[in-house]
């Protein structure tokens, strides 16, 4: 079934907030969001990490402000970025002293597009609400909008207490992690109107409440949408390293952004020992493209392969495709007008082959094993060539440049 034809997602509308130069929320596209896991301190490589994952498609960076000096270097950081010519909107992670921090250090408050305040740990007792009250009073006197970010690592311990309670002495007491699920939506919910009551508008104002299971998070952020209009950011706390936090971090998000909740989102992912922050962004890109929300880039289908593809020509050729995609995307977008909605198809006999590639902008079908040595090539469902020879590889790149420069319209 054609693109075109398929049920659209429909979108929770929610409030639209602007930071920065993105909008989050009112039916704006789902923003793809990152977090450094460099020392602030350090505000060369902080500053060369938000660049890095800028270029990689992160609108939207997170850094942690624990400490003056770190506080002290965030107007630097900034500097650096939007000189690289950047405009990544950069937002503070705040714990603890973050009332401190904003009051002390102007040049910060004012240098970051938004502040992160944990409402489970910005104070304690009487000085909870006063200290929200604080960093929320910075937030309005430069014109930022906060994310109140709840987690159930550091939730609100006098709110949990009193839900507890509440729930031992309730007629039909609920479980364990339903109350848990509650005090998190609850904390979230309250603390935005305490912000609206000191003078924040709803359009000030984003919502998360982190966990690291995934049927958690789906249930807390169903019971969060349906209570709020506030613009919602998504992701597991935790989600893991490698394939689980991927596997994870796609169940939990695909649920909920197929239900239309949620306007930014981040995986959480654990780097491999010496990897980079690369991934997180990648996975983001990959769940909402492959949901039809967003396209970033060209997308290549390619089949898993079976008894019928065993040389490894057939894996070598899809591999190369890839790789040539990734290489010429950057030059590609630069020069044409929506060449990120381009499909391909690298198949590997006759069975499925012709069929699929006919399903893709352009497609290939490379001989199976005991086939004849020919690969047929369509283009919008028609063959269009039959390729022979060593030089399929390059015949076949020719053809995908053709397509590219008479498919979409080049950018003054």
């Amino acid at each position: 079934m054609p693109a075109s034809q398929l049920t659209p997602i429909v979108r929770r509308i929610s409030t639209p907030v602007q930071v920065g130069s993105v909008q989050l929320g009112g039916g704006a596209p789902i923003i793809v969001q990152s977090m450094t896991n460099t020392d602030t301190e350090d505000a060369q490589a902080t500053a060369q990490q938000i660049i890095e994952l800028a270029k990689l498609g992160s609108e939207l960076v997170r850094l942690t402000v624990n400490t003056e000096e770190a506080a002290q270097q965030v107007p630097f950081i900034r500097d650096k970025v939007r000189e690289a010519g950047y405009s990544v909107p950069i937002v503070g992670d705040f714990h603890y002293n973050g009332h401190r921090l904003l009051q002390s250090y102007p040049a910060c408050a004012e240098a970051l597009d938004k502040y992160r305040i944990n409402p489970g740990n910005v104070g304690y007792g009487e000085k909870r609400d006063a200290q929200f009250t604080q960093m929320v009073e910075v937030a309005l006197k430069f014109n930022k909008p906060v994310r109140i970010g709840v987690n159930w690592g550091s939730l609100d311990q006098d709110l949990s207490a009193r839900q507890m309670d509440k729930n031992a002495a309730s007629a039909h007491p609920r479980s364990a992690a339903e109350v848990l699920q509650e005090t998190l939506v609850l904390s979230a919910l309250l603390s935005a109107e305490l912000a609206e009551k000191i003078g924040m508008s709803a359009s000030q104002i984003v919502l998360s409440c982190k966990v690291s299971r995934v049927q958690d998070l789906i249930a807390i952020h169903r019971n969060l949408a349906a209570r709020c209009s506030y613009a919602i950011h998504l992701g597991l706390t935790e989600a893991g390293m490698g394939s689980k936090g991927i596997v994870a971090t796609t169940a939990a998000l695909a649920v909920l952004l197929q239900e239309g909740i949620g306007d930014t989102i981040r995986a959480s992912l654990t780097p491999e020992p010496g990897g980079d922050r690369s991934r997180e962004v990648i996975v983001c890109q990959h769940i909402l493209q492959a949901m039809g929300l967003r396209t970033f880039m060209p997308s290549v289908s390619a089949c898993p392969g079976c008894g019928r593809t065993t040389s490894r020509y057939f894996q070598e050729l899809a591999n190369q495709v890839e790789g040539y995609i990734s290489e010429r995307m950057p030059d590609w977008s630069r020069q044409y007008r929506g060449v990120e909605n381009l499909s391909l198809a690298v198949m590997g006999c006759i069975v499925n082959g012709p069929g699929e590639s006919k399903h893709a902008n352009i497609g290939i079908s490379l001989p199976g094993t005991g086939e004849h040595p020919v690969a047929p090539v369509f283009a919008d469902g028609r063959k269009v060539a039959t390729l022979r020879g060593d030089t399929i590889v390059q015949q076949f790149q020719v053809i995908v440049e053709d397509y590219v420069a008479s498919h979409y319209e080049k950018r003054s």
